[in-house]
């Protein structure tokens, strides 16, 4: 079972930016883009932003405009600028595409971050 591992995270300053990296083995060999996920501490994990193979970006309307991604083989990182409270949670990635290499990836276990000043 491949299973994703995600890190960076950390307290962030409020107005600051957070960074979370995810590594998925097979990421480039399967042709895997990436979601990301954000579950704040009392709430469901929500979708938040996508990477496509082809390099496209999109994100949820509480990241537009303030987000940005890294790739490198099999890691991809994303970057969230000017953080608010609401930005404090757990960051969760999970690969997209067609073959089984990035579908059959399950769930891991996520990088916190913290806003706080």
């Amino acid at each position: 079972q491949v299973l994703p591992v995600e890190s960076g995270g950390g307290l962030v300053q409020p107005g600051g930016s957070l960074s979370v990296s995810c590594t998925v083995d097979g990421l480039t060999s399967n042709r895997c883009g990436m979601d990301w996920y954000h579950q704040p501490p009392r709430g469901p994990r929500e979708w938040v932003a996508r990477l496509t193979s082809d390099g496209s970006t999109d994100g949820h309307a509480s990241v537009k405009g303030r987000f940005t991604f890294a790739r490198d083989t099999d890691t991809v990182t994303l970057r969230v600028w000017s953080v608010g409270s609401e930005d404090t949670g757990k960051y969760f990635c999970k690969p997209i595409g067609r073959s089984a290499g990035c579908r059959d990836v399950d769930w891991g276990q996520g990088t916190q971050v913290t806003v706080s000043s």
